[in-house]
């Protein structure tokens, strides 16, 4: 209940204070409006928006609304008179000047009604068309040109309430109207006993609100906190009557200003009422102050005095004290300040002898030392001296030392590359030492200055010296061997003599042996030179592992040392390169094709060459490629030349053989056996001697080989091939292309010749034989056997597995021709056939003449498997035959009359096989008595 009651007291008095407060609206808004004036208020006497302005005058309401409500845009103005600053009757349309003034003076100054501005709720809000439109969660509207827009454009949906906001009652206010309540009754009856007051102070004497004597009656240009009456508005408005009524008589102008004089007696009087009140109302803190400020003033008095007292002692122990110490601290500081001044004038000493010392360091070769008494100075000048009249021109004349100093290295450095490049050579057979470097400390000298300055073009100058140092090496060189050779032919050498000669094989071979014994005293050189400069920058940027050069401290950084150590790698790597490409391109090449070179001449060539690459390469750590492919060039036209050769030796030999089984010498058995050993290392002409030989090559000791004389060529070529890869490994890469070609050549050629029959024709045969084939087969199986063994000696061949290909294609070619012959000629027979007596009968006896001829031709060449394969083919071929002759005859296995016959012819065939041992022993049985009859 007690809850109750104060919620219903708080609702009580809440309503009490709007219509109180609506009341003072009221009040204020009419007493504004009729301070001069009873009359009702008009438009232009206060602003709608601006609430606390209130204007005297037309002019001033059009000034005002001018200044705050109007925006300029261009020459046009717009007028924002309105709410949310959009005029209704010129909404954001720009006017001129004079329509400006006329739609103020006809809208807004003459305005008989108004209308307050509405305000602003939660239904004022429009509809964001681009977000209606946009919308995710309704897709397509298909009405949507059709609505009106309005609050109804969107359908209003049920927004259920939030099950994460709590139900809020009356029982959760309760704790606070307990709280509340006790200052709010207090509060009450406060406002109770203020009303109570205020009637009485109205009857009393204060008046009544809006009566003469309240203060609401005094115009508020006199309760401003300054009053300017020499400003015509404000003199106007205190003197209102005196400014209209200049053109009346005296006697009204007596009148108007006693008017006036009572009406300000009776302001005065008013706000004097309102002090005496006010007074009254503080009186008790008034009259406690005024009984306390003699205590006040005593208490001042006392205090005045123990200032004085206290000043008095300070100056005292000022005097005694502190005096004397600020003595002793000034004299401090003057001594600080003379020990500064004497430091100075040592240190401008010292630089003083700057140059001095300058002249001795650089006598003494001394250049780092030089150089950082430079830069100390220099440092020293900019930093402790700056601005020391006698030193002005010393960082100049510094500067210009500096600069004589870095061309003084450089030239020393051009000098001494020059000197040390062209001294004499060392004797041939000695190698250059490590101690080659002629006068190290001072290159060491030089180079540390050089390094100091972070001048590193020094290394392109050496560079360039040990060209032209390398060019003048072989010009020279050049020069003696031209002088030594017997040939008639005038040269000259102009210019740096880079040009390429007219030289022979044996004279370019000469000058490579010489170049490369000088060029490698000069790379030696050159080494040693560039490893005491990479030492130099080792101890420039300070690594633990070095010779300590300097005694200053690292001045040299990481990235300026790699800088300088890569540099330092592509010089060799240059000068090497160089001394490479020379050595090859001093013969023109269109003189070296002219000159063959000899297997002898191309072994010195190639071992110069590798030597020398091998020398180049321990000196800068890479190969270089032109003189390696001059060196290949005359390796290729050697093996092309040597190719050449054999490959029409070879053509010759079979165009002229008769394909006859000859016996094999011995030097051929041990041909073979080299090659299937890898034994390549003896030359040819040691294994030729003139003993007997054996019919047939055995290979392995057990396999034996008929062959004719072209087969035997063909072995020792191969083992010539082999032995010159061997000797020479440069040409093993051409060689193995080479044999590969030459095999093919064999294989292509014989098969032309004898398959083609082309033996008939070049060589005068008259036949192609069963023997001749077989030769060819024999020999074409011996390359087989050979081809793994020259795989492995080449270690590669390209074209390997092609060329097996052709040589096993070829002989199974040779095998069906071998066949096919006795085939077709065994058919012919069993076509004229006929199973009747004698037994055997002739047909029978022709087919067994016919095998055993070819038994006859093959056994001696052949291996029996082969030979048993080759019959094989033609067993299956002949029973084939006899099959369909059978069948063209009749004659079924019925034991029968003809069938005996078959059976006595088929025993007597079979006997002949037996005879000859054609098949292996399993198919020589008696089973193709039954075999004949299965179709």
């Amino acid at each position: 209940m007690a809850t109750t009651r104060t919620q219903g007291d708080a609702e009580t008095g809440n309503g009490q204070q709007q219509q109180q407060q609506g009341n003072s609206r009221k009040h204020s808004t009419a007493s504004t409006g009729g301070i001069l004036s009873g009359a009702p208020a008009a438009s232009w006497q206060s602003c709608y928006y601006c609430t606390r302005e209130h204007f005297k005058s037309i002019q001033e309401f059009v000034s005002h609304l001018r200044n705050r409500h109007c925006t300029r845009e261009g020459g046009s103005f717009v007028c924002r008179y309105g709410f949310n600053g959009v005029c209704a009757s010129l909404p954001l349309d720009g006017v001129s000047d004079r329509d400006y003034d006329a739609h103020v003076a006809k809208y807004h100054v003459n305005q008989l009604t108004r209308e307050m501005p509405p305000e602003w709720g939660v239904y004022s809000a429009a509809q964001n068309l681009p977000a209606v439109l946009n919308d995710p969660s309704r897709g397509k509207q298909s009405n949507l040109f059709t609505k009106k827009w309005g609050e109804q454009f969107v359908e209003r949906t049920h927004v259920p309430a939030s099950a994460r906001l709590p139900d809020i009652t009356h029982a959760d206010f309760a704790v606070y109207l307990g709280s509340i309540g006790k200052r709010y009754r207090w509060h009450e009856r406060r406002q109770q006993q203020l009303e109570r007051d205020i009637p009485l102070e109205n009857g009393t004497g204060g008046g009544a609100i809006g009566s003469p004597t309240h203060l609401s009656s005094v115009p508020d240009i006199f309760l401003k906190s300054q009053l300017q009456l020499h400003h015509a508005p404000t003199f106007k408005q205190v003197f209102p009557d005196l400014m209209q009524s200049s053109d009346s008589s005296p006697a009204t102008h007596q009148q108007t200003g006693r008017q006036l004089q009572e009406q300000l007696s009776q302001y005065l009087d008013v706000v004097e009422v309102k002090i005496a009140q006010q007074v009254s109302q503080k009186s008790a803190a008034f009259f406690h102050a005024m009984t306390t400020q003699h205590a006040i003033l005593a208490e001042m008095e006392q205090a005045a005095e123990q200032v004085r007292q206290l000043r008095s002692a300070l100056a005292q122990l000022h005097n005694s004290s502190v005096v004397d110490s600020f003595k002793v601290l000034r004299y401090a500081k003057r001594r600080q300040h003379y020990n500064l001044t004497l430091d100075k004038l040592r240190l401008m000493a010292t630089v003083h002898k700057t140059q001095p010392m300058l002249q001795l360091l650089l006598g003494t070769q001394d250049y780092v030392a030089a150089l950082d008494l430079i830069g100390t100075t220099q440092e020293i000048l900019s930093a402790e001296l700056l601005g020391v009249h006698c030193f002005k021109h010393l960082p100049m004349q510094l500067s210009e030392m500096e600069k004589l100093i870095d061309k003084m290295l450089t030239t020393e450095f051009e000098r001494y590359a020059a000197s040390d490049l062209n001294r004499p050579l060392t004797p041939e057979g000695l190698l250059e030492t490590d101690s080659v470097c002629a006068e190290e400390d001072k290159l060491v000298a030089i180079v540390m200055g050089l390094l100091r300055k972070q001048n590193f073009s020094f290394v392109q100058s050496y560079q360039q010296e040990a060209i032209a140092t390398i060019r003048a090496i072989i010009k020279q060189l050049l020069i003696e061997v031209l002088s030594r050779s017997d040939s008639d032919q005038e040269i000259s050498l102009t210019g740096a003599g880079e040009q390429a000669l007219e030289l022979t094989l044996p004279e370019w071979i000469a000058l490579l042996q010489r170049s490369s014994q000088a060029l490698t005293s000069i790379l030696e050189r050159i080494k040693a030179v560039v490893g005491i400069m990479q030492q130099t920058a080792d101890a420039a940027v300070g690594a633990q592992d070095t010779v300590n050069l300097i005694d200053s401290e690292a001045f040299l950084s990481a990235s300026h040392h790699e800088q300088l150590r890569s540099q330092l790698q592509l010089l060799l790597q240059a000068v090497c390169h160089y001394c490479h490409e020379r050595c090859a391109n001093i013969v023109s090449p269109q003189s070296l094709e002219r000159s063959s070179a000899s297997e002898q001449e191309l072994s010195q060539l190639s071992d110069i060459v590798e030597q020398f690459s091998e020398t180049t390469k321990s000196i800068c750590g890479v190969s270089s490629v032109p003189l390696q492919l001059a060196l290949k060039v005359q390796a290729s036209r050697y093996a092309q030349r040597f190719h050449s050769e054999h490959k029409h030796k070879l053509s010759l030999l079979l165009d002229q053989e008769r394909w006859r089984q000859v016996d094999i010498p011995h030097e051929f058995q041990r041909i073979i056996e080299r090659m299937s050993s890898g034994d390549y290392a003896k030359p040819e002409g040691s294994l030729i001697s003139n003993g007997g030989g054996n019919p047939v090559l055995l290979l392995e000791g057990k396999q034996p080989y008929a062959l004719v004389s072209a087969s035997l060529m063909l072995i020792q070529m191969l083992y010539e091939y082999g032995g010159s890869a061997h000797r020479l490994p440069l040409l093993a890469s051409y060689h193995s292309r080479n044999v590969v070609d030459l095999l093919r050549c064999f294989n292509s050629r014989s098969c032309q010749l004898i398959i083609g029959a082309g033996a008939m024709r070049v060589a005068g045969l008259k036949t192609i034989t069963s023997t001749n084939l077989a030769l060819v087969s024999r020999a074409l199986q011996l390359v087989l056997w050979l081809l793994p063994r020259l795989k492995e000696h080449f270690h590669t061949m390209s074209g390997y597995e092609a060329i097996e290909r052709d040589y096993q294609g070829h002989i199974k070619e040779i095998e069906n021709k071998i066949h096919g012959i006795v085939s077709e000629r065994v058919a012919a027979q069993l076509e004229a056939w006929e199973a009747r007596p004698p037994i055997p009968s002739q047909t029978f006896r022709h087919i067994s003449r016919h095998l055993v001829k070819l038994h006859e031709a093959i056994a001696g060449v052949l291996p029996e498997a082969q030979i048993h394969e080759i019959y094989g083919v033609m067993h299956r071929n002949f029973k084939d035959r006899l099959r369909e002759q059978l069948l063209k005859l009749n004659i079924n296995n019925n034991g029968g009359p003809q069938h005996g016959v078959v059976t006595s012819e088929l025993t007597f065939y079979m006997e002949t096989l037996r005879t000859l041992k054609a098949l292996p022993s399993p198919q020589l049985d008696n089973g193709i008595l039954e075999d004949i009859w299965l179709y």
